[in-house]
């Protein structure tokens, strides 16, 4: 029996993609401690979205593994990992823009509506502004709104893992330092994220760990900060941005 400590999510040598033969992903490693935001950067179709895609089971696992506190996710479905703890906030259509915001959290929390109260609160608690405008459509939101109601709402079923794709995608500069903000107050709250992002310099300020994915496989690993001092990644991923933070 090994006495290796578990990590919270480890995916090893994985290997995915869309069409049959064809591979984004060409043997990624990543782990997740508790407690923790890990951050994913890399070049556009470097198969940062594929990988956190692949981790909830919406991208089909050729080879390799996923696990969930040591116990093996691979290619799980969504349904049966939300219940496990695992929320998802996608780039795109992650609102519901019919319904209004407390509708759009009520759909978070299909599988356990008894609970919808009390999450409510707690989610509210970091969204103040969603329960002000509980009866607002969500379809007439700021994109930093509907990214909140978004993120808000995976958190209803009380996830311990969170993976964002893109969260910061086509905002406002101010939104975008808003969105980062928040996800440095849900990981306070008790909830270990895993999160891609093109905005690379921001993501890596407030990561704890970072991976630098290029061409499907791991080019760079380390410190949110390690990284951002690393000359070869400022060089290949950040540019002069980094230079002067």
């Amino acid at each position: 029996m090994s006495d290796e400590p578990t990590h919270l999510v480890e995916a090893h040598g994985v290997v995915a993609g869309y069409l049959p033969g064809i591979n984004i992903l060409e043997g990624c490693d990543l782990t997740l401690e508790e407690g923790e935001i890990v951050g994913i950067i890399g070049p556009n179709g470097a198969g940062k979205s594929t990988l956190i895609k692949a981790l909830f089971g919406l991208v089909q696992i050729r080879d390799g593994s996923v696990t969930l506190r040591g116990e093996t996710i691979t290619n799980a479905k969504a349904h049966d990992l939300v219940p496990r703890g695992v929320g998802y906030v996608p780039q795109t259509r992650n609102i519901f823009p019919s319904l209004t915001i407390r509708e759009n959290l009520e759909m978070g929390l299909f599988l356990d509506p008894e609970r919808f109260d009390e999450r409510f609160d707690v989610v509210t608690e970091l969204f103040p502004l969603l329960r002000e405008r509980s009866a607002a459509r969500a379809g007439n939101l700021s994109g930093g709104e509907r990214q909140m109601v978004a993120m808000a709402r995976a958190l209803m079923m009380d996830p311990s893992v969170l993976l964002l794709d893109e969260p910061s995608a086509g905002l406002s500069p101010a939104n975008q330092s808003e969105v980062f903000r928040r996800v440095e107050r849900i990981n306070r709250a008790g909830v270990s994220i895993i999160m891609v992002e093109q905005n690379a310099r921001r993501c890596l300020q407030i990561s704890h760990r970072g991976y630098v994915l290029d061409q499907g496989r791991n080019a760079y690993t380390g410190t949110g900060h390690g990284l951002l001092e690393d000359p070869k990644v400022i060089e290949l991923y950040l540019g002069t941005l980094a230079r002067h933070r």
